[in-house]
């Protein structure tokens, strides 16, 4: 049985750059509806709700197939939220650790350059979906998904993500993700994206 993961930190911790209510919404409406979706899809299934929803998501051609895009929509919504909420911090404007800023050098050439890749993905992504920087065996890369689709599926490895559904942001920034983007860049938890870079 999955279980919707608690907070870190309070829901006014990412203020003025992710507001309250969105907050509460977000991760108290949608998050635990695709947490009960997630379970009702598995009822039945005992030996899946035992799963980590990580091994499910890598291995979607082993779920049945009468529920397979149940568990890959709502699995992916429940995985992704539960990322999402780790990746922010109320410890605004972090720097990435020395890690995985070599890491980004070596890859993107600098740190900026990252941003501004991770941002024209983030604003070319159309209509709902995540934008993520994920390792794999080729290194790091900037790559984006539709709807609640994750890279566990594709054999990438999550490091940070951006959630694009408009729920994340319309009460706040209405029809205008690109500010969105850029306030979300303040609350970056790079702290754990390091830890995450150094243990793979």
């Amino acid at each position: 049985m999955y279980t919707l993961p608690s907070l870190s930190y309070k829901y006014d911790a990412l203020e003025p750059f992710i507001d309250t209510e969105t907050m509460h919404i977000h991760h108290d409406k949608h998050h635990e509806i695709y947490t009960k979706n997630l379970n009702d899809a598995l009822s039945g299934h005992d030996d899946l709700l035992r799963k980590p929803i990580e091994e499910l998501l890598r291995d979607l051609p082993m779920i049945p197939e009468d529920i397979r895009t149940k568990v890959k929509n709502f699995g992916g919504g429940y995985y992704n939220h539960s990322f999402f909420w780790q990746c922010m911090s109320p410890r605004h404007d972090q720097t990435p650790g020395e890690a995985v800023k070599v890491g980004l050098e070596k890859t993107f050439g600098s740190f900026s350059t990252f941003q501004e890749e991770f941002t024209k993905a983030s604003l070319r992504r159309f209509g709902s979906g995540w934008t993520w920087l994920v390792l794999d065996e080729k290194g790091l890369a900037v790559v984006d998904t539709a709807n609640q689709d994750t890279p566990f599926s594709e054999g990438k490895t999550p490091l940070l993500c951006l959630d694009l559904w408009e729920h994340a942001y319309y009460l706040k920034y209405r029809q205008a993700r690109s500010e969105y983007i850029q306030a979300w860049w303040h609350v970056v938890d790079w702290e754990h994206v390091d830890e995450l870079y150094r243990k793979k």
